[in-house]
């Protein structure tokens, strides 16, 4: 067999483009990040439980897949503590929901909600003598992107718990809304709040 016949050892079985999904479903490979300065700290990976391999690492929370770091999030309520699965379970079911209703890829959706629901100015208390002052500050890249989990978890909390709206329904309609910077939705209602005092306090 000469040389040029030999086949690629590093070429995929079957000699079709193999790539990993998330959930088997979602193509992860063509994600547009629309903000520069998040866009390192935003991960999408195929895997949506890592079993907290980044916990003790400081600062490695930036290298966790968003997914998992928003499941992670839906997670850090008084009804959902440690219950993974199942917030895994609410956010695959979302997915099919925004698919469904956007006809795009939901971790898109995913990725721009948590770029547009992301503060880029808050405020700190500075203290002159005995009289505390607020003052406007710039707010680093990846608290932007903890900012705006926070937010979006937030307003699944609310519109879901003792409500007639499902989680799954309110997932979809939270990252939606965030998507399409919809300023009824809490995340981007959070958001601009923050931003509004900040250009107060300048």
């Amino acid at each position: 067999m000469a040389a040029e016949d030999q086949p690629d050892p590093d070429a995929p079985a079957g000699g079709a483009e193999v790539s990993a999904k998330l959930f088997g479903t979602w193509e992860i490979g063509e994600i547009d990040y629309d903000d520069p300065s998040t866009e390192r700290y935003i991960t999408v990976t195929p895997v949506a439980h890592t079993a907290g391999r980044h916990a003790s690492k400081q600062f490695k929370k930036s290298q966790v897949s968003i997914v998992e770091r928003f499941i992670n999030r839906l997670m850090q309520t008084e009804e959902n503590t440690g219950k993974k699965q199942q917030s895994l379970n609410y956010v695959r079911d979302a997915f099919d929901i925004i698919n469904e209703r956007t006809e795009e890829n939901p971790v898109q959706v995913l990725v721009t909600a948590v770029e547009n629901a992301a503060p880029r100015e808050e405020t700190v208390r500075l203290k002159y003598g005995g009289i505390s002052v607020p003052k406007a500050v710039d707010v680093a890249p990846q608290r932007r992107v903890d900012q705006a989990l926070k937010f979006l978890a937030e307003g699944v909390q609310n519109a879901s718990f003792k409500t007639a709206t499902s989680v799954e329904e309110a997932i979809a309609r939270q990252l939606i809304g965030g998507a399409n910077y919809d300023v009824q939705t809490y995340a981007i209602s959070q958001k601009e709040e923050k931003e509004r005092v900040a250009a107060a306090a300048r």
